[in-house]
């Protein structure tokens, strides 16, 4: 039996990236999927790409900042496949900018769509995993949590809320066997990293003491163990994802 067979699990920000990987990495363990995003076209292909893969799915479009959107979410995952027994609250975006050069909207952009976002959308999964008697939650921080990166304040302060959040809901609901952890990748594949000069990467993939730059499926992986029974007695962790860099001094 997969380790996922049976279960259900939301992925928001599934539309490319981390997201979309986890959502097939879900379905090849065997959990029915959820892909939550903004963009329509993507998500969609997502579904179709974990399907392609032998899973069963379904596209929401949804703003995780938008407590209407996230509840409709809930909704539309009970009742196509039942219940609701793992999410992935990956959905964010960082804009850099210096901290005097931010602006108040900045400022509120950056905690509504990396923290806010994470608070709404435990708040709705937690009643319907409490139903159903427990269930998984992994929310995305960073590796910006961790250490301070010039011109990721306002970023790497919402991703340590994560953190806080992350163990503060851990200790509220793992006695309703609800775990509930962070995951903090480092540099990692995605869009962000498109185009750039191969030097570049080069010199990134240097600094980091597994001399690569990780890719989604590493993410992805790690947030499917986290919420198996693999992980039976894992909660209020934060899983550093990061080829040793925070970790490891040379």
């Amino acid at each position: 039996m997969s380790a996922m067979s049976g279960k259900v699990a939301i992925v928001t920000g599934g539309s490319s990236g981390i997201g979309r990987a986890t959502a097939i990495a879900f379905a090849k363990a065997g959990a029915k999927v959820v892909v939550a995003a903004r963009r329509e076209s993507e998500g969609e292909e997502t579904v179709h790409l974990l399907r392609e893969a032998g899973g069963e799915g379904l596209f929401v479009k949804t703003d995780v900042t938008q407590s209407a959107d996230i509840e409709v979410l809930i909704q539309k995952a009970v009742a196509t496949f039942g219940r609701l027994d793992c999410a992935f609250n990956n959905a964010g975006s960082g804009k850099a900018g210096k901290i005097v050069d931010l602006t108040a909207a900045d400022w509120d952009y950056e905690i509504n769509v990396n923290l806010k976002s994470i608070w709404l959308c435990m708040k709705h999964e937690i009643p319907t995993m409490q139903k159903s008697g427990g269930g998984a939650i992994v929310n995305m921080s960073s590796q910006g949590a961790l250490i301070g990166i010039a011109g990721y304040g306002a970023y790497g302060a919402a991703k340590a809320g994560v953190i806080a959040l992350t163990r503060a809901a851990a200790a509220e609901y793992s006695s309703e066997q609800i775990r509930i952890n962070s995951v903090s990748p480092g540099a990692i594949k995605t869009d962000l990293w498109a185009g750039a000069p191969p030097e570049m990467l080069e010199q990134v993939a240097a600094g980091i003491p597994l001399k690569r730059i990780g890719e989604p499926d590493d993410i992805a992986s790690a947030v499917v163990w986290l919420c198996s029974d693999g992980a039976a007695f894992v909660t209020g962790h934060n899983l550093v994802i990061d080829g040793g860099f925070t970790s490891v001094q040379k």
